[in-house]
């Protein structure tokens, strides 16, 4: 069960996950949510095929969950459905399908689901979410934008988000689709965020720590532009080509980990750095 004294996981995935053979990601958020014992809540609202609640709710149940349910809100009216957020109330695991990421915002956006979705992690429920259902997670949504490109001013659009984090900015089918160059346009906006570049069949399990583990066959693409000694961003036209200097990038592969407090990445097999970080803290044990 999750541990309701603490925030629950945050999960982006960055789409095309597997869900037929080992379905690793699905696997571990169903331990997440209570193994046996999940009561898990998809919510496929992203998606306009009739059939993506009923596939999600058939890969968690043949991977033990003991209660599977999903919400068919198609409108913001079905969002004032009392049932709806009475599911909510006792799920114990909530998964945001694919789609269209504005689909679901201007849907779920300022309803009473968004904010019962808030407040079910903040009490120690894990939120999984694959493409669209990624890239809302965050406070800052990238709505839109130029795949292919260099980080071009205006090659990026952005919207809010769920807000069930602040540190980090989401893009998803991120290798797939060359999004290296949005994101980088992305996190020059602020460089406050953290930008996580998730490719397909792979997925960011962060914990309540701000600490998070790769799992999946592909790559997070981490860009932390923190550092940044000088960006163009503030005075460069519509289209023109950014200049930015300093940025930090990592590629974590399966098995890696990242500190969004401390901004540190860690091999597979460098666990026990997690008990000594640099500033003196510890975060893993």
């Amino acid at each position: 069960m999750p541990d309701e004294a603490s925030r629950g996981f945050i999960i982006p995935i960055g789409g095309g996950e597997d869900r037929v053979k080992e379905r690793q990601i699905h696997r571990r958020f169903v331990d997440l949510a209570g193994g046996k014992s999940a009561d898990i809540v998809v919510i496929p609202t992203a998606s306009e095929l009739e059939t993506t609640g009923a596939d999600y709710k058939r890969i968690f149940q043949g991977l033990g969950a003991s209660a599977v349910d999903f919400l068919p809100i198609t409108k913001r009216a079905d969002c004032d459905n009392p049932r709806y957020v009475d599911m909510l109330d006792s799920a114990t695991g909530i998964f945001l399908t694919g789609g269209n990421q504005l689909r679901l915002s201007t849907i779920l956006g300022g309803t009473g689901i968004a904010q019962k979705i808030r407040r079910r992690n903040a009490a120690g429920v894990p939120v999984a979410g694959t493409s669209a259902g990624a890239s809302i997670m965050s406070e800052h949504m990238i709505a839109g934008g130029e795949s292919n490109s260099a980080p071009v001013v205006g090659s990026v659009s952005l919207a809010p988000g769920l807000g069930l984090t602040n540190a980090v900015i989401i893009d998803q089918h991120f290798t797939e689709r060359n999004r290296l160059g949005r994101l980088l346009t992305a996190s020059s906006y602020n460089p406050f965020l953290i930008g996580l570049g998730m490719d397909e069949d792979t997925a960011a399990f962060i914990g309540p720590d701000g600490v998070f583990e790769v799992v999946g066959s592909g790559t997070v693409t981490v860009v932390d532009a923190s550092g940044l000694t000088y960006s163009s961003m503030w005075d460069a036209s519509p289209g023109q080509a950014l200049t930015l200097l300093g940025l930090k990038v990592h590629v974590l592969g399966e098995g890696c980990r990242y500190d969004l407090v401390g901004r540190h990445a860690y091999p597979p097999d460098q666990h026990a750095a997690f008990c000594s970080l640099p500033d003196g803290k510890s975060r893993v044990g």
